[in-house]
């Protein structure tokens, strides 16, 4: 039988699949689908850029007031309203529903975070196991069914956008067009971006918002609410206001987060790279916006099944090891990609590069998560605002500097960002193997599990005297 912990982890993991299967296709979408002056992309930074401000603030507050359950509902509205807005796009739809997502999506991601890093520290002492391998579990068996969401969200859009007519024929006068080395200026020359008609666009983001209510239900209804003692306790002895609204500032005076900031950062430089670059420049451009979902299945499905895999692994051989086989994989795809000139009669190679970012990008999303989870976790809320605001920041300069330098340039910044992250990286790794954090006392969170606990363990209360 499931125990609860399990649950819940299962619970929020198909109500993030159920919502990035929407959310996911769109953005994989954006600067292929919404191209016109850059409007696309545009609006991938401004979501971007509000996430690092809701980071600053939100996530402790909301958190700590209405707790994760609710946070993480409230945080998936906000993501459907960009969903609406992709009925009408247009500068006035696309940009205030960016910035609705951008305000929800750091609570919303700190929220899962802290829920599953709860969840493995009430669930390592029933295990008779180390937190931070459950916490790892934990994180390995969400990204495993998370990651899946690109497979979903693109099948639909290649499926529904295949049956389109208007399907235009590239040429290869077209094609020398594609690749590293071309420029915005003449990308914008190219026809192979044709947009699709007008209504199969609506019946993608009509299907695409009826999996994000349905992501909102699934939560809303079936995930048990962990830290609900914790909040009420929260708002009847209710700090002041500034302690709050500063505590992922404040989380700042630890070194150990700012020498991180390069790796969190990457993250965002990889994903949207991947979703922003590789679509238009390579998939896009040699064999039609049609593939684009195809493509992006390769990479869902490999970060899926490596996610999974990877959680449990690293159990075994420790972070460090896995940190490095995810640089090195994105070392090769990035020096592949600057000499790679794509054409249709080279097919295969188009998923190739996809499936081997996702088996890298199962690292950096499993084991980063994780590792924020085992430094902090006593500041799980600010720890977990942080990395989302910094990997925001990823985002919003990769999509910034988008539409005004050459791809060549965005692999190279790529490629240097990787090189300062896992130097940093290794040194924070060696600096916890010297001095290891001590996990959290379990009994913490134990109040509303109590009774769970003394009926599955005959009543012996093993939670609270771990904690003592």
């Amino acid at each position: 039988m499931i125990d609860r912990n399990m649950k819940n982890v299962l619970v929020v993991s198909i109500g993030f699949l159920s919502l990035f299967t929407a959310y996911g296709g769109l953005q994989s979408l954006q600067s292929s689908l919404n191209a016109e002056e850059g409007m696309g992309v545009t609006s991938l930074s401004v979501i971007y850029a509000s996430i690092i401000v809701s980071s600053m603030f939100l996530p402790p507050i909301l958190i700590k007031n209405i707790g994760c359950k609710w946070t993480i509902v409230a945080g998936m509205g906000c993501y459907v309203t960009y969903s609406i807005g992709n009925l009408y796009p247009g500068w006035y739809t696309l940009i205030p529903t960016s910035i609705i997502l951008g305000m929800g999506g750091s609570p919303l991601w700190s929220a899962k975070c802290t829920l599953l890093t709860i969840s493995g520290n009430l669930q390592a002492p029933k295990d008779n196991k180390k937190a931070a391998d459950v916490i790892n579990k934990y994180f390995g068996i969400f990204f495993l069914i998370f990651q899946s969401s690109a497979v979903w969200g693109n099948l639909m859009s290649s499926l529904i956008f295949g049956s389109a007519t208007n399907i235009t024929e590239i040429s290869e006068e077209d094609l020398q067009f594609c690749g590293a080395g071309v420029c915005v200026d003449i990308i914008s020359t190219n026809t192979t971006t044709k947009r699709p008609e007008q209504e199969l666009v609506w019946t993608l983001v009509g299907s695409y918002i009826g999996v994000g209510v349905l992501a909102m239900f699934i939560v809303a209804v079936f995930l048990d609410n962990i830290d609900r003692d914790q909040a009420r306790e929260f708002r009847g002895n209710r700090e002041p206001f500034w302690n709050t609204f500063l505590a992922t500032f404040t989380l700042l005076k630890d070194k150990r987060l700012v020498i991180l900031i390069p790796l969190t950062m990457y993250s965002g430089f990889e994903q949207s790279f991947l979703s922003g670059e590789y679509t238009k420049n390579y998939v896009t451009c040699a064999l039609g916006i049609h593939f684009v979902g195809y493509a992006m299945i390769c990479f869902g499905a490999a970060n899926s099944l490596c996610s999974f895999i990877f959680g449990r692994l690293a159990e075994y051989t420790g972070r460090a090891p896995l940190f490095c086989l995810a640089a090195v994989t994105n070392l090769a795809c990035i020096l592949a990609l600057l000499f790679w000139r794509p054409h249709p009669d080279q097919l295969p190679v188009f998923f190739v590069f996809p499936a081997l970012w996702g088996l890298a990008d199962a690292v950096w999303q499993t084991q980063t998560n994780s590792l924020y989870g085992v430094l902090f976790p006593r500041h799980k809320e600010a720890a977990f605002a942080n990395y989302r605001m910094w990997e925001s920041l990823g985002f919003v300069i990769a999509f910034a500097y988008s539409t005004f330098i050459c791809l060549d340039t965005k692999l190279y910044i790529l490629l240097a960002v990787l090189v300062l992250s896992m130097v940093t990286y290794l040194w924070v790794e060696f600096q916890e193997h010297k001095n290891p954090t001590l996990p959290v006392e379990e009994g913490i969170y134990s109040k509303y599990y109590k009774k769970d606990i003394d009926s599955s363990k005959g009543g012996n209360g093993i939670i609270a005297q771990t904690a003592l």
